[in-house]
Order: structure tokens, then C-alpha cells, then sequence
């Protein structure tokens, strides 16, 4: 059995992912330093802490992948259909002939990258509670699709 030290760690290491959403890069400083701190004490607080680390890092992956498809896409179609006639008239970005059709194949894979990354961040947050959940009860868990980069 483990102990609320233990339990509320591994909880805390979970949850301090979160802090992405208000520092940047939070959600790898904060679970590593917190990980490194308690790995070699608890065998818990070190299973819980490799979670969250491989987690996050394989969410960048996805993320990572998800945009090397949607921004060439997008850029591309841009890029390919802003006609000679886009200007600009009183205050407002005028463009005329902008063509979908003739893309809408490979607008459709970039949209459902766009609309993958949001379903990922947004299955990504309710993973996190759940995974403190389960941690502040003193149960493994394990995040599934996660890449396990560090063993």
C-alpha cells in the first residue's frame, strides 16, 4: 500500500502537466522536476512520473506530425490561389476568385488534421484528471497510445 506522500506525488505529478496551459513548455519542466526529485524514493511516484513524461512527449509527436500534414496543406492551397486581384480597400482584404474546389481533397486531409490536434488536446486534458484520479487513489495507470521513451 502506498502512502498519501506517495498517492499525492504521483497525483500532483500528473496534474502539473496541466500548467501548460499558462507556462509554456510547463507541461515537460514541471512532472520532469518532480520526477527526478521522487524516482529513486518511490517506486510509485517513478511509475507515475514516466507516464506523464511519455505521454506528453508522445502527444508532441502527434501534435508534431498533425501539423508537418496541415500546414504545407494549408500554405500551399494559399499560397497557389491568392490571385493578382487581392488588395486592399478601405481597410479590408479583398480577395476575388480565391478557388476551393479544385483542393478540396487535400483541404479535407489538412481540416482533419486540424480537427485531430483539437480532439488530441481535448482527450489529452481528461486523460491527465483521470490518470490523477486513479494516482491519488493508489492505482498504476497507464496512458494508452503513449510511446514509452523513458523505461
Amino acid at each position: 500500500m502506498e502512502k498519501t506522500s506517495e498517492k499525492n506525488t504521483a497525483a500532483f505529478t500528473h496534474l502539473s502537466t496541466l500548467s501548460q496551459y499558462i507556462i509554456p513548455f510547463g507541461n515537460y519542466i514541471f512532472p520532469l522536476i518532480i520526477w527526478t526529485n521522487y524516482k529513486d524514493k518511490s517506486e510509485f511516484a517513478d511509475h507515475h512520473g514516466k507516464q506523464a513524461l511519455n505521454f506528453q512527449l508522445s502527444i508532441l509527436l502527434y501534435t508534431l506530425l498533425l501539423a508537418l500534414i496541415a500546414i504545407p496543406i494549408f500554405v500551399t492551397i494559399i499560397l497557389q490561389n491568392i490571385p493578382v486581384e487581392a488588395f486592399f480597400n478601405d481597410r479590408h482584404f479583398i480577395l476575388r476568385n480565391f478557388d476551393f474546389q479544385s483542393h478540396i481533397g487535400m483541404l479535407s486531409v489538412g481540416i482533419t488534421a486540424v480537427i485531430l490536434f483539437g480532439l488530441l488536446k481535448f482527450v489529452e486534458f481528461f486523460l491527465v484528471i483521470y490518470a490523477s484520479i486513479k494516482a491519488s487513489n493508489g492505482e498504476l495507470y497507464k496512458y494508452p497510445l503513449t510511446i514509452p521513451f523513458i523505461k
